[in-house]
């Protein structure tokens, strides 16, 4: 479980392989390491969970599958690339930003990038296939970092960059046709699923409790 929070960025040392066969990803990241990483941990690369399998004092190892491959944009990474790392939650752990599981939904490109006061107004394409959980001053994690959604309109959602997220994230430097990780609030998910599974419910009230019902 992760924040969004992005508290490291790493650059990417290496990276092997193809979606076909998967990729070794060789991140550094000494800041991190120092936390206190080991093998086996879970950590957040542009908002998808990977788990570390080496480890030294300057870098970490992880085998991407294909499936990650495809449903990410980690096949994109080209050595000396940045990208957002955040270490998994601790219990007890201040939760500063929300729920996120690193579980990447889908893919967007950047359509737009545009200077508002002191940060940006990012305006992203929304995949068909979450915009039902895309909703005005609801949560969405980009790459990983914890975002309130400014703005909803058809086929695209807008984001405010602080200048703090600008500068601590690759939101930053990224611009229009960049692809981002995106994953939708989880709290939108259940909340969505358990109200779908209310109304499949077969309604088994007489005629007798309905007009006492309204009624009352």
């Amino acid at each position: 479980m992760f924040s969004g929070l992005i508290s490291h960025q790493g650059r990417i040392a290496s990276i092997a392989g193809d979606a076909t066969r998967g990729i070794t990803l060789v991140v550094e990241a000494p800041a991190a390491i120092a936390e206190g990483v080991a093998e086996k941990d879970s950590i957040s690369i542009n908002g998808a969970c990977l788990t570390v399998v080496a480890v030294d004092a300057t870098t970490m190892r992880f085998d991407v599958v294909p499936e990650t491959v495809v449903r990410t944009n980690l096949g994109e990474l080209v050595a000396g690339d940045t990208v957002n790392l955040e270490l998994s939650l601790r219990m007890g752990d201040r939760l500063g930003g929300h729920l996120v599981y690193a579980h990447v939904d889908a893919t967007a490109a950047i359509v737009s990038k545009l200077t508002e006061g002191q940060g940006y107004r990012l305006i992203v394409e929304t995949p068909a296939t979450i915009a039902a959980f895309i909703v005005e001053k609801g949560y969405i994690t980009v790459d990983g970092v914890s975002l309130t959604v400014a703005a909803v309109a058809a086929g695209r959602f807008a984001i405010a960059l602080i200048p703090e997220t600008a500068k601590r994230t690759t939101l930053g430097p990224k611009g229009p046709g960049d692809r981002v990780n995106l994953e939708v609030d989880p709290v939108a998910r259940y909340a969505a699923a358990a109200v779908a599974a209310y109304a499949q419910q077969p309604d088994t009230r007489s005629s007798d409790e309905l007009e006492w019902a309204y009624e009352i």
